[in-house]
């Protein structure tokens, strides 16, 4: 399992200043060391499936400094497809949680497969912790590793939103969480040593924007061969190597990610 925690959900979401600063901080250092094992309870265990979460929780959650919708739940007042029945249930059962559980009907579901009173209690969904458990309880309840699998970001948004909100938004968010991921990745197949470096017998170096070294120097020289003849060999996986990458990994039928992994490697290994 990918070691994800506190670290790679700071490095995935916005940066933040003063109170927003604070809430983001609170909520990640709760949710960090949990991450990884909830995570893998709920098979969200491979590199697009985690960044596809991270992707879309941090989006759902506005840059994981929040729980809790900012609206009122007005707007949910009445709604009877969401079991919304008595009076006050709008704002009673809001948006919680870093997938937004909303509507009495839902709060009742998952607290029933949780095991915590949430219909009686719905504040609860905006506790941290929980409100990750409520998060992998929908993801798998809405089938969605299968779009994350085929990195269908339209899918996997419709998914989790119902349409598709803030589509450039979840599309950053997700590409940073690649990036970060491949870095771990990097970390645990040469053993601690950085992403770029490779060591004699080591597996090939997960390579992505802002990668240096000589690991990166020979991706260049091979891009170039391949026939990007303009990219400049300088060391420095920036935008213009990315684009490389990226037509590269579409040229060739291959994951568009512009993450250099084994597959694209191996494809690069032919020039």
């Amino acid at each position: 399992m990918i070691p994800v925690d506190a670290q790679t959900m700071f490095e995935v979401a916005p940066r933040f200043s003063g109170e927003f600063a604070a809430k983001q901080a609170a909520i990640v250092n709760a949710v960090g060391p949990v991450l990884r094992p909830i995570l893998e309870e709920n098979d969200i265990n491979s590199r697009l499936r985690i960044a596809h979460f991270l992707g879309q929780t941090c989006v759902e959650a506005a840059g994981f400094r929040t729980t809790e919708e900012f609206a009122s739940g007005d707007e949910y007042e009445g709604r009877t497809d969401l079991g919304n029945t008595q009076p006050g249930d709008g704002r009673r059962y809001k948006g919680r949680g870093l997938l937004q559980l909303t509507g009495r009907g839902n709060y009742r579901a998952v607290g029933k497969v949780l095991g915590v009173p949430l219909e009686e209690n719905p504040t609860l969904a905006a506790e941290p912790v929980l409100s990750l458990r409520i998060a992998c309880q929908y993801w798998k309840s809405h089938q969605i590793n299968p779009a994350c699998d085929a990195d269908d970001l339209q899918k996997v948004t419709r998914s989790v939103n119902g349409g598709l909100n803030g589509l450039d938004d979840r599309r950053l968010f997700t590409a940073k969480a690649k990036a970060v991921i491949a870095r771990l990745e990097g970390i645990q197949l040469s053993g601690a040593q950085s992403v770029g470096a490779a060591q004699p017998g080591a597996a090939v170096p997960v390579l992505h924007r802002g990668s240096q070294g000589d690991a990166v120097v020979d991706l260049q020289q091979r891009l170039r061969k391949a026939g990007f003849a303009a990219l400049a060999v300088d060391g420095d996986f920036g935008p213009a190597t990315e684009v490389a990458v990226t037509r590269f990994q579409s040229d060739h039928n291959l994951d568009v990610d512009g993450i250099v992994g084994d597959k694209t490697w191996a494809a690069l290994k032919t020039f």
